[in-house]
């Protein structure tokens, strides 16, 4: 499964999930970054990066 792909799935599982009070959703394809504000305020981001290796040993893929 290539990176963009499980990104856009992320995105349309946030976007269309109803009863977590997402109010907004916005995507930075360049850092690779889901920006998600809830309908109380609050934001969160969610960085999608590739991992390189197996098991316990995973690191951030360069």
């Amino acid at each position: 499964m290539e990176l963009s792909y499980f990104r856009d799935r992320l995105f349309d599982l946030l976007n269309d999930s109803e009863g977590m009070g997402i109010a907004d959703l916005n995507t930075d394809e360049r850092s690779g970054l889901l920006t998600v504000m809830t309908e109380d305020g609050n934001v969160f981001e969610i960085v999608c990066l590739q991992a390189a290796g197996k098991g316990d040993g995973w690191m951030t893929a360069s």
